[in-house]
């Protein structure tokens, strides 16, 4: 199997995160990049790296207001005297509608949604490269490959149009599929990250021309919270157009795999021509977040039904975090992927 990956994906180095009023260390390791990439590895993947597309593909998914954003407000929080290391928000607008501020802090507040996706130095960077991997994966099912992985870290499958969050900047996976769109192709994008893609979700609800599918833990007690809920169908052009899959905590390979059908059913009917699957490895067992209970060789499972619509596949890296299960999983998934 082909895949991509930038080197500068690296720079990247979150110190910790929020998370039930402690300060913990931050589960989005580089380390994480080692792990998957030697996994890959194992599976047969040869690792090629991108090319520069330039901000325009960004641009397609994301506003400008808010790349501006991403791309300058490290050097202007550095200038807050008494700052911390990483831009970090304290205060949110109460709703979208709200003012715009001028202030550093006020911007943060504006385009972070919470304390997991803290930028530093080298984010903005880090966080072009992964898109620019996901949009050259992309590029390789455009020119016939049947299945490619994007090793894109920082992921993205919580970043919206305007707001970072759940340690995702830019949204990787719907960069690609308005990519492959653009280019004259009728993408799904299916996310099988234990946490729901809210933000994939918030970047298509409205319209009909990419069908978003997310199975994941249900999140009326789990990360995101908000969003994630079966009645969320898409709005105007995009009714119908968007199906939310929310599992039971504990979930196993039995149940997500029968979750997987339903998926794989609407992608059909949905007409779809390739498939951009949001891969997240944190649906495992052994996962620190415990949301479910899919098994290493579930994971071969779930990819190898996905090959089974006979679709190119693009598989994008979210989640998974530091275990020993880690690289299994992956190799299980894209060995699965390929087979």
């Amino acid at each position: 199997m082909k895949a991509v990956f930038d080197d500068r994906q690296w720079r990247h180095d979150p110190k910790f995160f929020m998370a039930n009023g402690t300060r913990l260390p931050s589960p989005e390791q580089p380390e994480r990049i080692a792990r998957l990439k030697a996994a890959a590895e194992a599976a047969g993947c040869v690792f090629d790296p991108p090319a520069d597309h330039g901000m325009g593909p960004l641009a397609a998914v994301h506003s400008p207001e808010y790349l501006h954003f991403l791309r300058t407000i490290y050097l202007r929080w550095r200038r807050i005297e008494g700052a911390g290391e990483e831009v970090i928000p304290n205060i949110h607008p109460a709703s979208r509608a709200d003012g715009y501020p001028k202030s550093a802090v006020g911007q943060a507040g504006w385009h972070q949604a919470d304390t997991a996706c803290p930028i530093a130095e080298h984010t903005w960077e880090a966080a072009y490269w992964s898109a620019q991997t996901a949009l050259s994966a992309a590029d390789l099912v455009l020119g016939g490959a049947r299945a490619v992985y994007a090793l894109s870290r920082p992921p993205g499958h919580h970043a919206y149009r305007d707001l970072a969050g759940g340690f995702c900047f830019l949204n990787n996976a719907a960069i690609a599929a308005e990519h492959l769109l653009r280019a004259g192709r009728r993408p799904a994008i299916l996310d099988v990250d234990v946490h729901h893609g809210n933000g994939t979700q918030g970047t298509f609800y409205a319209r009909g021309d990419v069908l978003t599918v997310s199975i994941h833990a249900h999140p009326e007690r789990f990360y995101p919270f908000f969003w994630g809920y079966p009645q969320e169908r898409g709005e105007g052009a995009g009714l119908g157009a968007n199906l939310n899959l929310a599992l039971p905590r504990g979930t196993d390979d039995a149940g997500y795999l029968a979750a997987l059908d339903t998926a794989l059913a609407r992608i059909d009917a949905f007409g779809a021509d390739v498939v951009v699957v949001a891969l997240g490895l944190d649906a495992h067992v052994n996962d620190p977040f415990q949301g479910l209970a899919v098994t290493t060789e579930g994971f071969g499972r779930i990819t190898g039904a996905i090959a089974g619509l006979g679709r190119p596949q693009l598989y994008v890296q979210e989640g998974g975090y530091l275990s020993p299960d880690l690289g299994p999983n992956l190799t299980a998934a894209l060995s699965g992927a390929a087979a």
